[in-house]
This record gives C-alpha cells, sequence and structure tokens, in this order.
C-alpha cells in the first residue's frame, strides 16, 4: 500500500486535490465565545475575520492521533508522512511530533515552514512521491526538499488583526503607528515578516507581483493565489501573474480559510510559490 499524506486544513488544499492524491486532512479550530468550531468541518461565519473576539488553536493531539493511526492502518504498514504549518505559526507542529512519538516510528513528521498553499505544495509533493511507490524515508525526503523550494508573500489591508495575532516577527514598533500602511509580508524561515511598507494597496499588490516574478525568473512553477473577501481581487492578480509568467500552470485561486483570515484581515492578498525543481 502506498505511504499515506496527512496535512491540516491551514494548507488551503482544493478538495478535488485531496481527492486525487488521497491526502487526509486534520482540522485546526476557530473559538468564538463558548463554541469551537473546527476548519472544514464545521460551519463558520463567512465574515469571521471581522469578529475581534474570535481566536485560533492549534490541532488536537486527540484529532491527530485518530487521522494518524488510521493512516498507518491504510498504509498496510508502509507509514505516513504528515505536513503541517510552520511550526513559528502554529503549535500544531509540535502537537504532530508528540502524538507521532506515542504512536510509533513509521511516522515521519514535516515542517513545512510556511501555511497556506506553500503547505500544501509540500503535501502534494510528498504525495506524488507516494502515489510513485516510494518507500516511507523517500517521500519524506521529497516534502523536505520541496519546503525549499516554497516561497509566500502577502498583502494586509488592515492592521488591527495583524496586532490581535501576535504571528509577525518584529513588527510591534510600525504595527502601533503607521496606520495608513499597506504592508507586504513574506515568509521567512516559517516566520511572517515584513518584507517592504508600501503607502497604497495597488502598489503592495505590484510590489508581490515583481517579488514573485524574481522568484520564478526562467522557472516554471506551481502558483496559489489566496484572499480573504477579495475574489475580485484575487482574480485580477492572478491574471497579471500569468500575464507575467507565461511559462507557469495558472494559478490556483482560493479563500485563505477562516483560521488564516483572523489574523490578517479582510482584503488580504495571497500568493504562495513553488519553483519547478
Amino acid at each position: 500500500m502506498p505511504v499515506v499524506v496527512v496535512t491540516d486544513s491551514s494548507a488551503r488544499l482544493p478538495e478535488d486535490l485531496r481527492r486525487q492524491w488521497s491526502i487526509r486532512q486534520v482540522p485546526l479550530h476557530i473559538l468564538l465565545d463558548d463554541t469551537d468550531l473546527r476548519d472544514g468541518v464545521d460551519d463558520v461565519p463567512d465574515d469571521i475575520h471581522d469578529y475581534g473576539q474570535a481566536t485560533t488553536a492549534a490541532a488536537t493531539t486527540a484529532e491527530l492521533s485518530e487521522v494518524y493511526r488510521q493512516a498507518l492502518i491504510d498504509s498496510g504498514g508502509d507509514g505516513m508522512v504528515a505536513v503541517h504549518l510552520s511550526a513559528a505559526l502554529s503549535g500544531t507542529f509540535g502537537a504532530a511530533e508528540t502524538t507521532a512519538a506515542e504512536i510509533g516510528p513509521m511516522i515521519r513528521v514535516i515542517d513545512s515552514k510556511s501555511t497556506a498553499m506553500n503547505t500544501g505544495f509540500v503535501a502534494l509533493a510528498a504525495a506524488r512521491a507516494a502515489a510513485g511507490g516510494a518507500d516511507l524515508d523517500t517521500v519524506a525526503e521529497s516534502a523536505a526538499a520541496a519546503v525549499g523550494r516554497n516561497h509566500g508573500f502577502i498583502v494586509v489591508h488592515q492592521l488591527d488583526n495583524l496586532r490581535r495575532s501576535g504571528r509577525i516577527g518584529g513588527a510591534g514598533a510600525w504595527l502601533g503607528t503607521e496606520l495608513s500602511l499597506k504592508p507586504l509580508l513574506r515568509i521567512d524561515d516559517g516566520k511572517l515578516v515584513l518584507a517592504q511598507r508600501v503607502r497604497t494597496a495597488s502598489k503592495a499588490v505590484a510590489t508581490m507581483i515583481d517579488r514573485v516574478c524574481e522568484v520564478v525568473g526562467e522557472h516554471s512553477a506551481a502558483i496559489a493565489v489566496h484572499h480573504v473577501a477579495n475574489l475580485d481581487g484575487a482574480a485580477d492578480l492572478a491574471g497579471v501573474l500569468a500575464e507575467r509568467l507565461p511559462a507557469c500552470e495558472p494559478a490556483i485561486v482560493t479563500d485563505l480559510g477562516p483560521v488564516l483570515a483572523l489574523h490578517v484581515g479582510a482584503g488580504a492578498l495571497a500568493v504562495c510559490v513553488e519553483v519547478a525543481e
């Protein structure tokens, strides 16, 4: 039986891709008043990013254990590879390592050092290797190699969610004063950091496009465009990327999901890139 690949709901993998590559998914959580909502399982308000009292939580060890144990059974003993969002952004990776150690040696846990479809692309790399008949260590190595080929950028339209989230490395000083700032952020070694300060949303998106094109260069790449309540903006962004990067397949366009939306707020646009080997 093939090695089974598991990820979490932050990966934003479209359902058809999850089915095609038999990737299992563990939900992250949104805590709203006294209600625990599971991302991708329970009904979450579309405007959850505007709920100032809502917070997020990692996947639980109980959830991870249930999915991991079933994945091991379904693999027929060949093992499973778990690809999760950055350990610097969530406690999910730590919970995954604890769970794997409790279950046994046939689990490999990979820190994607990112989130959204950058995590999804790493999971897909693992799943493709598994589908090709690779053994457990080779599947894990395929995932680990993909981590270094992934790059993520995001333009945030409002700062309130960033202030509440506490997920931005070294940004406290300018978050408190730059009221009109539309920051371009990037993922750096698993952390969300400031890439550039830009005064208007249009210039920030244009700068992001330039950064993406620099990363891709003359290579081909898989691209995903994410948004928070900004589908038109995402469609326009995907269109420009298609024109600027004709060697790449059209971008996957999806919402950023409620967990990530709580941290970046309405209007946000993000691009995830996996440069080809």
